[in-house]
This record gives structure tokens, C-alpha cells and sequence, in this order.
């Protein structure tokens, strides 16, 4: 992999990133973008202890554009975007939109806690945090499904290049992967692509997760994530596996159609992934969303959501690499959508059981 990294016109970094080691031509952003907008602002709930952010600047970021306005294709003559090439393998920027940043001229900001008794009830933070934007073709048509092995590689390369990099940084406490696809399920961009979040807290689920993590050792002298794969890889959920990574239907599935993926040794993040985990990751991920597009008359919406291991939160090393991927379509005419219990009380119910889901996962296989 080789990287070459530059700006764009209101200083945002943007890299590239490439199979081969070339000389890749950087040419400048010519466009007059003006300021960069102002930073978000965490707000702690009370009640809950959770971060929740505001960022009323991206009301006016661009919804669904069609091809000739896309902002994440390369660069035209005719029409400047946010990526100025002409051509690109993968590319990653700091999002001009985004939900998480930090205040002008203030390198980094501490991690955010979620004390019991904050400094007031009405408890707010100075910004923080980073979102980035992934491109994973240059393709407007495309989605990760039609990507090539070795540029799939690539992709799962830039996200492990960004997870060290954000993760070093101060103020951040977790790193975030994920993709979006389907204006079902709320993408605003249809160009392939996905985001990288720098936290500056702990999210609500990774927090939950490290809690039972902590305690099961505690109960039992042993690591959660490993006895659940143990016990999910002898189940009748399981979709895909090969020597370094099984995916399964979850026994508590909360989604119609949803698929875990862990590795077959626990790793903590992205980094960890050695060249022969990551090859074997990109065939049996690529089958996986093969399926996806097959389960319905039109390629399933989802969401592909990497949980990795908070580097400095204590008793982080419980905690195990894997990826989620789900849709909320549950047939050809039918979306889940999130119902008053789910919204309200984060109480889920499933109208498709596990076994089913996988049973049908299983068989649309290639």
C-alpha cells in the first residue's frame, strides 16, 4: 500500500491510497470554499450518562446528488469535487460536514468521561473528535460488492492505516469504521463510501459491551467474546467461515437479516490483522455481500459496522474485533423500521428468527 497525503482548498487533510508505489500527481483544490464550519458540541445527558452531539452546521451538507454532482467522484475540467484527480483506487478526507470536530487552532481535546456527578446538570464540551470520509472506488455505479479482491484489501488496509492514526491522537477514545449503503437506511451519498469517527468518548454500546465483558471475567475467569464464538461456531447459524474468520446470524439477532463476523484468533482492533487474516477477511466479506444482494429483488440496504477495542480504556484487551453487518429490509416490500419499544426503550423484537435468516443466508450462497 502507498499513501500520499495533501489538502484540500479549506485545509482538510486528504490522502490517497494506492496498491503499487507510484509518484501519484497532487493537484491543488481550486475551489473557493470559504470557512471551514464550526466545531460540534457534545452535550452529556444526565439521566443516562451519554454523549449526544450537536451539529446544526450539517443541515446544509448535499443530499443525494445525482452522478453529475456527485462530490465524491474525481474531479472534472467542468466540475470540481472534494477529490481533485482524475482518477482514484481509494481515497480518505476529513468530512466537510462533519458530526464530530475539533475547535479551530485546538489541536486536541481531552477524552470525554461520563462522570457520575458532572461539573453541572446541564453539561457541556468543547467539540472534539474527527469524522472521515472513504471512498472506496472512484466508480459512481459501483458498490463494495463489485470491488476486486486486491482492491477490497486495499480498503480494509486504509481503515486499519486510519484506526492507528486517529487512535494515537489526543482526545480520541475509540475509532469507528463503517458503511452505509441504501437511501433505505439513510445514505445520503450513493457514491460507494464510508466514514471513520474519532470519538472522543466511549460510545453507548462499546461501553456496554466492556461492562459485560469485565464482569463475565470477573464470574467466570474467562473472556466473553471468546466462549460466545465458541459456542456460535458449534450453532446452526453459522453462514460462511474459512481458517480465520467465521460469520453467524446472532442467536439474539435484533435485525432481519444480520450477520457477525469474527476472527477465528480474538485481535483487539484493525492493526492487529496479520496479511493472511486480511486476505481471508476480504473473500468471505465479499461472499457475505454477495448474499446480501441476492436476499431481495434489488440489492439489500445495510449497514457494515467494525467494533474495535478502545485502545486506553482499562480492561480493553477483553474486548474483541469483529463486524456487524445488517439490513432493515426483512422482504421485496417490507422494511423494519424501528418501532415504539425499539425507538423508545431500545427494546428490540425480531419478526424473522435467526435460524431462518441463516438458513436463507446459506442458501443464496455462490
Amino acid at each position: 500500500m502507498h499513501k500520499t497525503s495533501t489538502h484540500l482548498a479549506d485545509g482538510r487533510d486528504l490522502i490517497y491510497f494506492d496498491r503499487r508505489d507510484i509518484a501519484r500527481e497532487v493537484r491543488p483544490d481550486l475551489r473557493d470554499l470559504g470557512r471551514r464550519p464550526g466545531a460540534s458540541e457534545p452535550r452529556f445527558d444526565l439521566r443516562t450518562g451519554d454523549w449526544v452531539v450537536v451539529a446544526d452546521h450539517r443541515q446544509d451538507r448535499s443530499f443525494q446528488p445525482t452522478a453529475n454532482d456527485c462530490p465524491l467522484c474525481p474531479t472534472r475540467p467542468d466540475r470540481p469535487t472534494e477529490v481533485p484527480a482524475a482518477d482514484y483506487e481509494v481515497v480518505v478526507f476529513e468530512n466537510r460536514f462533519p458530526a464530530l470536530s475539533t475547535p479551530s487552532g485546538l489541536a486536541g481535546t481531552e477524552r470525554l468521561s461520563s462522570p457520575v456527578v458532572p461539573p453541572e446538570p446541564l453539561w457541556s464540551a468543547s467539540g472534539g473528535g474527527r469524522c472521515e470520509v472513504i471512498c472506496f472506488s472512484s466508480q459512481h455505479d459501483a458498490s463494495f460488492a463489485d470491488l476486486k479482491p486486491d482492491q477490497a484489501r486495499l480498503v480494509l488496509d486504509a481503515w486499519a492505516d486510519r484506526t492507528d492514526d486517529l487512535s494515537r491522537r489526543d482526545g480520541v477514545a475509540q475509532v469507528y469504521c463503517f458503511e452505509n449503503r441504501g437511501a433505505e437506511i439513510g445514505v445520503t451519498q450513493p457514491h460507494p463510501h464510508g466514514q471513520i469517527y474519532a470519538y472522543p468518548y466511549l460510545t453507548p454500546r462499546t461501553s456496554h459491551m466492556l461492562e459485560r465483558a469485565r464482569a463475565y471475567r470477573s464470574a467466570t475467569g474467562a473472556n466473553l467474546f471468546d466462549d460466545l464464538v465458541a459456542a456460535e461456531a458449534a450453532a446452526e447459524r453459522v453462514v460462511a467461515r474459512n481458517d480465520d474468520w467465521i460469520a453467524f446470524v446472532p442467536f439474539a439477532a435484533r435485525w432481519p437479516y444480520e450477520v457477525h463476523v469474527y476472527p477465528s484468533r480474538r485481535r483487539r482492533d484493525l492493526t492487529d490483522l496479520d496479511d493472511g487474516e486480511r486476505d481471508a477477511f476480504v473473500t468471505l466479506y465479499l461472499d457475505l455481500l454477495a448474499r446480501f444482494d441476492r436476499l431481495f429483488d434489488a440489492p439489500a440496504p445495510y449497514i457494515s459496522a467494525w467494533h474495535q477495542a478502545p485502545r486506553l480504556e482499562p480492561g480493553a484487551a477483553e474486548f474483541a474485533l469483529h463486524l456487524e453487518l445488517f439490513t432493515n429490509r426483512r422482504s421485496d416490500t417490507k422494511l423494519k423500521v424501528m418501532a415504539g419499544t425499539e425507538a423508545g426503550m431500545d427494546s428490540f423484537s425480531n419478526d424473522i428468527s435467526p435460524e431462518k435468516a441463516a438458513d436463507r443466508l446459506r442458501e443464496i450462497g455462490g
